[in-house]
């Protein structure tokens, strides 16, 4: 009994131990990684946005940014505002629960896409084109049928939008999920773990491409980490496959003009399920396949995202003339390929229906 009361007090103190470098780790990456933008108070949450206005007669509409999992809004502002800055207004926000916004009433995919309506609404922004990366592209599916009416065009890069086999994701989203479990593991575990883990799952994101430097930093990476946000971010990972079983079917419904950017050598995504399943359910969409992309097309090929979004905004754009050029300044890309293995989708799974 008493090697069991020692065994019972070493747990605890252990445990008290993790929780306390937890805290210590959210005040050093919550002092790195400040607020910069501003705050409103939307369906329940308070969410961080940056908003750019765009001068008198800008070239193209306003556009609307929507992140992926484990990110903020710093992950599509580096690569993408330096772009457009001058040529249309835009809105980058941290979705409900990460980055600095509040969680609030967002438990729910669609309530998300309410809540980036509702932001829209708040700053006099009455349509937009939305540049959704991976995870945000669900969300963007749903704001694109609850919202037709403010969607002038959408942009999805390696987007998880469809069922793909199994619909399993990685063990920690599930133990994080679980109530009073994942709870537990979010303000002891994850933080030391994750930090441990970060810099090469991120490698892997990014490969075959090479990882810019100081991306972790400059784009705040690290802030997916602190307890309240890392199970927000699980809670969105794990309803996501029951989610777009239900919704892949009303695709159809969308009829905004919409350009897909995958690579054919993503590691994070089934390229083959969700963007083929894009062009192949919203009525006229055009789908730009870039050879040795990894899962990063707003860091490793923002020129061609820049020329989606004056494509689906009614320009003359050759994309694929311009993923060609993209193909050849990243062909030799093989940054930890060996590290970071290719996913394949088994052949049955292919078949359409």
């Amino acid at each position: 009994m008493n090697l069991i009361g020692a065994a019972l007090l070493f747990l605890i103190a252990l445990l008290f131990a993790l929780a306390g470098i937890t805290r210590a780790g959210v005040w050093l990456i919550e002092r790195r990684s400040p607020p910069t933008g501003e705050f409103a108070e939307i369906n329940g949450a308070r969410i961080h946005y940056a908003h750019i206005p765009a001068p008198a007669g800008a070239d193209l509409p306003p556009v609307v940014f929507v992140h992926g999992a484990s990110a903020n809004l710093k992950d599509q502002m580096l690569p993408l505002q330096p772009l457009l800055e001058g040529c249309a207004e835009m809105l980058f926000l941290d979705r409900p629960g990460l980055g600095w916004s509040r969680r609030g009433n967002n438990e729910t995919l669609a309530a998300q896409a309410d809540t980036i309506a509702a932001l829209m609404d708040r700053l006099g922004i009455a349509k937009a084109i939305v540049v959704a990366h991976s995870f945000g592209g669900s969300i963007t599916t749903a704001f694109a049928r609850q919202h037709p009416e403010k969607t002038l065009g959408l942009v999805f890069l390696a987007p998880a939008t469809h069922p793909w086999p199994g619909g399993a994701t990685a063990w920690y989203y599930k133990l994080t999920a679980t109530p009073l479990i994942g709870w537990l593991f979010s303000e002891t575990l994850a933080y030391p773990a994750g930090m441990l883990r970060i810099g090469n799952a991120t490698a892997c994101v990014f490969s075959p491409n090479t990882l810019p430097d100081f991306y972790l930093q400059n784009a705040s990476i690290p802030l997916v980490l602190r307890p309240s946000a890392f199970r927000a971010n699980a809670r969105d990972v794990a309803q996501l496959h029951d989610y777009v079983r239900a919704a892949s079917p009303a695709y159809r419904e969308i009829k905004a003009p919409t350009v897909v950017i995958s690579g054919d050598r993503d590691k994070v995504v089934y390229a083959t399920i969700h963007s083929v399943g894009l062009e192949r359910d919203i009525p006229g969409a055009e789908l730009v396949w870039v050879r040795n992309l990894g899962h990063k097309p707003d860091w490793i090929a923002p020129d061609l995202v820049v020329g989606a979004v004056q494509k689906v905004a009614g320009e003359d754009v050759d994309l694929q003339a311009m993923a060609k050029a993209v193909v050849g300044r990243i062909a030799g890309d093989a940054y930890n390929d060996g590290k970071c293995p290719d996913i394949k989708v088994p052949d049955a799974e292919l078949a359409p229906g």
